[in-house]
């Protein structure tokens, strides 16, 4: 089998022999799949610097199996990195993808949504709405897809000032009495927050917390018990100097 231009981002890479690599690609019409990408390294090599995250690319490979040969890859427009919070983002969705796509399973509407989120990171986007949508549709794709327009109780629509019980096996039931503040046996999370993320328009800052809350619920199911990489290095790079920024200006404030 050989394959020739087609639209492919890679999601990891990694060094392999002394001249090559091993990569994992999400193309637009085959899916994720496994290739090797030989000479690659190598200073003379057209593909040298071009085979990384988030750069659209149009490639071609030969073979079957678990790993294909890369037999070309060009750019398929400017160079397109991701900077400061953004990246780490980027990191996140590949990670995601990498631990629940299987190889050669096509889903070219989720690649759609890969790359609509990575140009809403590029142009400076709120990330974390950018990330809800995206996992919005990922879970859909893979259909696992959450019910967010109606109450799973009597089916009627989700109303924005009610207050509703979401479980993640079946959906929204709404709370008779919320203000009471009960235990719930799923995600405790209000209509109007339901439909900001039915409309992709996750504007409001308790939209997006509970956005947040709802999608971490729905992907550990899947995701298993082994913690995301990026998250980590989220907390360690991003969140960390933050805090540490934060306490650094309320010690020289209480010295004043």
């Amino acid at each position: 089998m050989r394959i020739h231009q087609q639209p492919a981002y890679v999601l990891h890479h990694r060094d392999y022999s002394e001249t090559s690599l091993l990569l994992e690609v999400f193309t637009a019409h085959h899916g994720r799949i496994g290739l090797i990408a030989k000479g690659a390294r190598r200073a003379s090599s057209r593909m040298r610097g071009i085979l990384k995250p988030f750069q659209r690319l149009l490639i071609g490979w030969s073979g079957k199996g678990e790993l294909a040969v890369l037999t070309g890859a060009e750019q398929d427009g400017p160079d397109s990195a991701l900077i400061a919070q953004a990246l780490y983002c980027g990191f996140y969705m590949n990670e995601v993808l990498l631990r629940l796509l299987h190889r050669h399973d096509p889903h070219d509407a989720l690649y759609a949504a890969y790359q609509d989120a990575l140009q809403r990171l590029h142009r400076d986007a709120t990330n974390e709405a950018v990330l809800r949508i995206f996992e919005k549709h990922l879970l859909r794709e893979l259909g696992y897809g959450l019910v967010l327009d109606r109450d799973v109780a009597d089916n009627t629509p989700i109303e924005a000032q009610a207050v509703y019980d979401y479980t993640v096996d079946s959906g929204p039931r709404r709370l008779i009495h919320p203000e009471l503040n009960r235990p719930t046996e799923g995600i405790r999370i209000r209509g109007a927050s339901l439909l900001a993320l039915t409309q992709e328009s996750l504007c409001d800052p308790v939209a997006l917390r509970d956005a947040k809350a709802l999608m971490r619920a729905a992907l550990a199911r899947h995701l298993g018990d082994q913690p995301l990489h990026s998250r980590k290095l989220f907390r360690r790079v991003v969140v960390a100097p933050a805090v540490e920024t934060i306490v650094e200006t309320s010690i020289a404030k209480a010295g004043r």
